[in-house]
């Protein structure tokens, strides 16, 4: 995986400097948010600098519930998504590609949680993002 590349606490992100490091990309990320708030009620974003990880995320969140996270790597963004345990048979019912199932069956548990992280780079990966949103969306 690429590593992120907003790693400077003192530089809060903004589109404009999204954009210039997501280039082509830019039109996955417009279109992601303007998807959450024409589909989604009562969601609110930040951005933070997360000191275990050295870098800025993005985090949407519904309510108490956060959606995703995404992080900004070169000429793209990555978004993850947090599921329990109680989410793997509604993943394995969906129609995700199977190389998105087998890693969640195979990432690292974090107690009861694992991540499905995608990097956004195709029409593909957006509509699988699109679903993972849903699915999350859900969830309680």
């Amino acid at each position: 995986m690429e590593p992120v590349v907003l790693t400077d606490p003192n530089v809060q992100p903004t589109d404009e400097l999204i954009f210039s490091i997501i280039g082509e990309n830019s039109t996955y990320w417009e279109q992601l948010v303007d998807y959450l708030y024409d589909n989604h009620f009562n969601v609110t974003e930040e951005w933070r600098f997360y000191n275990d990880g050295k870098s800025w995320l993005y985090k949407a969140v519904r309510k108490k519930q956060t959606l995703y996270w995404i992080g900004v790597i070169k000429d793209t963004f990555r978004v993850s998504f947090w599921f329990g345990d109680k989410a793997e048979p509604i993943i394995e019912a969906s129609t995700l590609p199977e190389s998105i199932k087998e890693g969640f069956r195979n990432a690292k548990r974090y107690g009861q949680l694992r991540a499905i992280s995608i990097e956004v780079r195709s029409d593909d990966d957006y509509a699988n993002v699109i679903q993972l949103v849903e699915l999350k969306a859900k969830m309680k």
